[in-house]
Order: structure tokens, then C-alpha cells, then sequence
């Protein structure tokens, strides 16, 4: 008579199909990997807003520049900026509405000021610049915010007359 010494593997898992253990993640596994995919969020969300607002203040500043090329263009023809209308009022021109752009020129249209102000109940309301404005000099403003992120002037509410 021998003695059969070797070892045999058990399971201890509930047994799958034939007896085998089934593979898979357990519930504690799971819920780490879903605890560290929301502090990835959490920590990547702020930052890819403040892109988008970034990219939508910087097409603003650009059709601002644009309304006062155009209406500079008005007063080479016409001598003054009296009777200049915007063509377009919305920032961007198509898609969602990020800016709305208006024109205010002085009586007798010796001057103007354009701005851009952001729409309020979209995320844009939460731009640290605030309304962007130029006018017929070239000068440009915003009204808050850091003078090197905004990248439009001075901070303030104008320039001094």
C-alpha cells in the first residue's frame, strides 16, 4: 500500500460552473475605482470650465475688435460713427450665445463704445473678466479680473476723459 502525498488546490469562493472559480472585481474593488475616477473629476471639471470660458472670452474680445474695424470702416465712408448698427449682436455668431455685444455712440457720432457682456444663467456669467468694452481710440477694458489673465486692457471702467 502507497501513501498519496501530494498537495491538492481548494476553493473556498462559491463555486461557478464545474466547480471552478469565477474571475471578476469584488464590490470594494469597484467602489475604489469609482472613489478615485470622481476626485479625477472633481479636480479635472473647474479646470476644463475655465478653458471653455477662456476660449469663449477670447472669441468675444475678437468680435469686439471686429465691431470696431467695421465701424471704423462706417466712418471713413460717412465721417462720423452716427448711424453705425452692429450686424450681429450675439458672441459667438452661431452656436450658444456667450456674449452679447452692443454699440453706444456718443451724440453728434463724434465716439463709441462697444461691449461685450456675458449672458446671464450660462456658465459665462462666471467669467472673472466680466464685459469687455472698446472704443473709437483703441482702448480696452475690463471690468474685473486680473489685468494679465483677461489679456484686454486695463481693469476699470474706462479710460479717463
Amino acid at each position: 500500500m502507497t501513501l498519496d502525498l501530494r498537495l491538492q488546490r481548494t476553493t473556498t469562493s462559491a463555486p461557478g460552473i464545474g466547480g471552478a472559480r469565477q474571475g471578476g472585481f469584488t464590490l470594494i474593488e469597484l467602489m475604489v475605482v469609482v472613489a478615485i475616477v470622481a476626485i479625477l473629476v472633481s479636480i479635472a471639471l473647474p479646470s476644463y470650465q475655465e478653458s471653455v470660458r477662456k476660449g469663449r472670452r477670447g472669441q468675444a474680445k475678437a468680435d469686439l475688435v471686429d465691431v470696431a474695424q467695421q465701424a471704423e470702416r462706417y466712418r471713413t465712408v460717412n465721417s462720423t460713427y452716427g448711424g453705425f448698427t452692429l450686424t450681429n449682436t450675439n458672441s459667438p455668431a452661431t452656436g450658444d450665445v456667450a456674449y452679447v455685444l452692443a454699440m453706444n455712440v456718443a451724440e453728434g457720432g463724434g465716439t463709441f463704445t462697444a461691449t461685450a457682456t456675458p449672458v446671464a444663467g450660462t456658465a459665462q456669467a462666471d467669467d472673472r473678466c466680466g464685459v469687455l468694452t472698446i472704443n473709437q481710440a483703441g482702448s480696452r477694458w475690463h471690468a474685473s479680473g486680473n489685468d494679465t489673465e483677461c489679456g484686454f486692457g486695463l481693469t476699470g471702467t474706462g479710460p479717463e476723459p
